[in-house]
């Protein structure tokens, strides 16, 4: 969806409830700033002579509402933005984007406590464009926000790996005279780190300790998944010791990093004594402790001591996510231990859980390619018959489940779903569908939807470039896999330890063909 960063009587706004665009008379463009004091005296005077609007039947959502008008009765400004922010904090954005349009209509602007709520539930869902034009409105009008919404807007952008929008987030930030907040600092940190921008990360740190901010356990975290992912995983287990020095408590986040950072690096015994260490200070373990603990043992083969795990997580009252659940059918499937998976399953089951229980059946017949939800509408379809809200991390579950048995029509459609229930697709579910192509023997799709990528106004990962050099040498297309390499590394994204071990496969290849 494209936007203007400036609109105008004849620019389109994103007020609509579907997401499409509607014409606002009340909308300024360049030409006419020199009359914008008239606008903003104009929203200034409505709180005393308010404009109304008389209720109907195009209006009935705002009727429905519980402290609503009743139809027919007229609403004011401030009523306006009572219901506006009422119908974010639970969660009906569409409801209050058809709300803005009809306040649009009539010539009204929220104020700015309900473009904040209006922003920051458009992030939460992931229509990040949407709430983008938003906040240049909201800037263009004279108000200045605070930094709590620079944060909801730089989280959202990041999630999705549109990188360029936050920079120029970053860039409303230093023009207005906004001070970046710690937490600033960990939402930026945290993308970094994720993305493998190794450079950027060391910089972001190196500023946050110019200016005196204290360096948090999540920030620590970080620095240690930085060491493990650049293969200094020694060096990841020293921090602790420079944590505990400090006097500083080792914590759930920290702990979690270090039995990752063995686990990735097969060291497995000493992820667990970490594990049994981190029990008995009665830190209690999480669900990323469970998962990162279950993915490196199937990965390691370990398929007992997984499964160990999977029966202890659930025995502590934690519910392991999708992604866990088919990494472990994954395994068993490729052992032909069938039976094996039935019995977990049916063991999941019988622990309640009906909802989840339903995407954990799907699952179980996408590996199985049992036939009954091998096309992916049917399978959403029956997903949403049993009452389950399919969330966007839930699509890329699916979405991952159907590239792994390389149907990627079917992971194809998952996007294409995904878009018409108004989640944008992120950089994480176009990752999916790289791969999807890849394992499909598809590198030439797989490239088209890495230049989507780039096209698209998102920042490849590391994970992107990595996953597009597996396409290129499953097709056995060596001479593009150093190309790519270079790539990464000019995108500002540091190589991991697999992409370094593909480039050293691409190019022993290569000279024994030479």
């Amino acid at each position: 969806m494209l936007t203007q960063s400036i609109l105008c009587p004849t620019s389109p706004s994103l007020s609509s409830s579907s997401g499409s665009f509607l014409t606002s008379p009340s909308l300024l463009c360049p030409t006419c700033v020199k009359h914008s004091h008239k606008h903003k005296l104009h929203a200034s005077l409505t709180h005393s002579n308010p404009n109304f609007v008389p209720l109907n039947d195009q209006t009935r959502s705002i009727s429905d509402h519980p402290s609503g008008p009743s139809l027919g009765e007229e609403i004011s400004f401030g009523s306006y933005n009572s219901l506006l922010q009422d119908f974010c904090r639970g969660g009906h954005v569409d409801k209050a984007m058809a709300l803005l349009a009809q306040m649009e209509a009539i010539g009204l602007r929220p104020n700015s406590a309900s473009y904040f709520y209006l922003i920051d539930a458009l992030g939460s869902i992931g229509r990040t464009l949407e709430a983008d034009v938003l906040f240049q409105e909201m800037i263009f009008l004279g108000f200045r926000p605070r930094i709590k919404l620079y944060n909801v807007l730089l989280r959202g952008f990041l999630k999705k790996g549109l990188l360029g929008l936050a920079v120029r987030v970053l860039g409303v930030m230093g023009d207005l005279g906004a001070e970046r907040n710690h937490t600033t600092y960990e939402i930026l940190l945290d993308y970094y780190v994720s993305a493998g921008r190794l450079e950027d990360t060391w910089s972001l740190i190196n500023e946050m300790r110019r200016k005196r901010f204290r360096l948090s356990s999540f920030v620590y975290s970080k620095v240690i998944g930085l060491y493990r992912d650049n293969g200094m995983w020694k060096k990841a287990v020293d921090i602790v010791e420079e944590i505990r020095e400090m006097g500083m408590a080792l914590d759930k986040q920290i702990y979690n990093s270090i039995i990752d950072t063995f686990g990735k690096y097969g060291e497995l015994d000493e992820a667990l004594e970490v594990f049994g260490r981190m029990k008995e200070e009665g830190v209690r373990p999480d669900i990323s402790t469970f998962n990162s603990l279950i993915r490196w043992h199937c990965k390691s083969g370990l398929l007992k001591k997984a499964l160990e795990l999977f029966t202890e997580m659930q025995e502590q009252g934690l519910y392991p996510d999708p992604k866990i659940f088919f990494t472990i059918i994954s395994r068993l499937g490729e052992q032909g231990k069938w039976d094996m998976i039935r019995r977990t399953f049916e063991n999941m089951r019988s622990r309640g859980h009906k909802e989840s229980g339903t995407i954990y059946a799907a699952l179980v017949d996408i590996y199985g390619q049992y036939g009954k939800f091998q096309d992916a509408e049917e399978c959403i379809s029956a997903l949403k018959a049993e009452g389950l809200v399919i969330s966007a991390s839930m699509f890329c579950v699916l979405a991952n489940a159907y590239a792994q048995q390389g149907l990627c029509d079917q992971t194809v459609k998952v996007l294409q779903l995904m878009e018409a229930e108004g989640i944008e697709p992120n950089v994480i579910m176009l990752n999916v569908l790289i791969n999807a192509f890849g394992i499909a023997g598809r590198h030439l799709e797989a490239l088209s939807i890495f230049y989507h990528i780039k096209e698209s106004g998102l920042s490849p990962d590391v994970v992107t470039y990595t996953t597009l050099m597996k396409a290129f040498i499953r097709a056995r297309k060596y001479d593009r896999v150093p190309e790519i390499y270079m790539d990464m590394k000019q995108a500002g994204c540091t190589p991991d330890r697999k992409a370094r071990q593909m480039l050293e496969v691409a190019s022993l290849v290569l000279q024994q063909r030479n």
